[in-house]
């Protein structure tokens, strides 16, 4: 598994490659892996890696995934560690081992064994899944946009509904270009607006037979009184006046009891008819996580760990990110929020806990959250948002251009942690060209 000349290193498995995971394998590998002071492996069941905010564009068309995707052993080869493909399913702490399940290809034909993989720090960062709270037909008749497969999968079936609608003798029927998306928190609220675009680009490019005014409709079902429940009431009245603009239909107050492939059922015995349906209510940590290994896990599997990121029962695994609990100072036992500028936040902290464990050193810092405020995208229409912090410890409440600018510059951020700033300016311009000359919606 390791080479002879790698023995004796400390290794450190990162299990998990998404935003946080990812950002701390480069910086590792970038100072401890370079420097030959440190074997850093990345585990994670995908080839590639696309920022987890921008799915819901995927699935809407708005975005070609094929030019903002990042190949995993491309980034190893530049940064200095290891990545090997899998899905982690086990762990024996006595043994400091996690297993690694077999990976089969679309055909069922086993690729890669089971493998096992030896840790001296072991730093799990899988994320969170959707959570359809044991919903009857849930789980058989939506699609969750937690990968970038479901999101193209989402995507796949919007275009051929579109196709069928034009194509098809008879008038559209009720639901059939019917987008219902359970939950208004961010992705359910981005989700709509963007669709609410990027229907109409579809319908302009030759499918003359569909009216979208008419033939397309777009609801939103929130089980809380307000969309973005978790965010300030002045900013949920203000996305909520924007999407009524957009002729999204909102149900606030309504809460899902049953999807079928017909529609959805709320509890008050409303019916909407759809044949498309996306569930993006509340979040959980990967099942697998559940009591690992006699691991402290909470109701939605999220491991505890203290400030130091360290899980509760082993000094040896660190946990961060959407599929950790950790304590939020001066929230009276609150956990952190599960949002990207945690693990963004996080994965800084550990880049210095590690360094300070390979060279022995047991003063480990500990993790102060700073929320900077949260930012709404709704496509090419408005952004708003509200930052935390300003004004003599306020919050700023912005939109528009101001607003928009500050929501890609996080995404500019995460490629500069990636690739520096030259690469993320080149990567930036190119794409300003090459946008000029292309479709503005993904047309297959």
């Amino acid at each position: 598994m390791q080479g002879k000349k790698h023995r004796d290193l400390h290794h450190v498995v990162i299990v998990g490659g998404g935003a946080g995971g990812l950002e701390l394998a480069t910086k590792l590998g970038d100072s401890l892996g370079r420097q030959g002071n440190a074997l850093i492996t990345l585990i994670d069941q995908s080839k590639t890696h696309v920022w987890k905010p921008l799915l819901h564009e995927i699935a809407a068309g708005s975005m070609n995934p094929e030019k903002h995707e990042l190949v995993y052993l491309a980034q190893a080869h530049w940064h200095h560690f290891k990545f090997r493909l899998g899905r982690m399913d086990s762990l024996n702490r006595a043994q400091r081992e996690i297993s690694i399940a077999p990976n089969y290809d679309e055909d069922g034909v086993e690729v890669i064994p089971r493998r096992t993989f030896n840790y001296d720090t072991l730093i799990i960062a899988v994320g969170s899944t959707t959570n359809d709270f044991g919903v009857k037909g849930a789980r058989e008749h939506s699609i969750a946009l937690d990968t970038q497969d479901q999101a193209e999968k989402f995507h796949r079936r919007l275009h051929n509904a579109l196709l069928r609608a034009q194509t098809q003798a008879e008038a559209v029927r009720a639901g059939q270009l019917e987008v219902v998306i359970v939950g208004a928190g961010a992705t359910g609220v981005e989700l709509s607006a963007e669709l609410h675009n990027t229907t109409r680009e579809l319908a302009a490019y030759g499918l003359d037979k569909i009216n979208p005014d008419r033939d397309v409709r777009i609801s939103l079902i929130e089980a809380s009184e307000r969309v973005l429940p978790a965010l300030p009431p002045k900013l949920s009245n203000l996305v909520d006046l924007e999407l009524r603009k957009l002729r999204v239909h909102l149900y606030t107050g309504e809460r899902v009891t049953e999807v079928t492939d017909k529609g959805v059922q709320t509890h008050s015995g409303r019916f909407i008819p759809s044949e498309l349906v996306v569930w993006a209510a509340g979040i959980k940590a990967p099942d697998f996580l559940a009591n690992i290994d006699g691991l402290e896990t909470n109701r939605i599997n999220q491991l505890l760990v203290h400030r130091t990121l360290q899980t509760t029962l082993d000094d040896n695994i660190f946990a961060f990110g959407d599929c950790a609990s950790c304590p939020w100072v001066g929230h009276d036992g609150a956990s952190v929020p599960p949002r990207a500028q945690a693990a963004h936040q996080q994965a800084n902290m550990l880049f210095k806990t590690i360094k300070k464990r390979v060279a022995g050193k047991n003063d480990l810092p500990e993790f102060s959250y700073r929320d900077y405020g949260s930012l709404v995208n709704l496509g090419s229409y408005t952004t708003v948002g509200n930052l935390m912090g300003a004004l003599s410890g306020g919050s700023l409440f912005i939109e528009g251009l101001i607003a928009r600018i500050m929501y890609q510059s996080l995404y500019k951020l995460h490629l500069m942690a990636l690739h520096g700033f030259w690469s993320m300016a080149l990567q930036t311009l190119a794409r300003m060209i090459t946008r000029r000359t292309e479709a503005h919606v993904k047309l297959h």
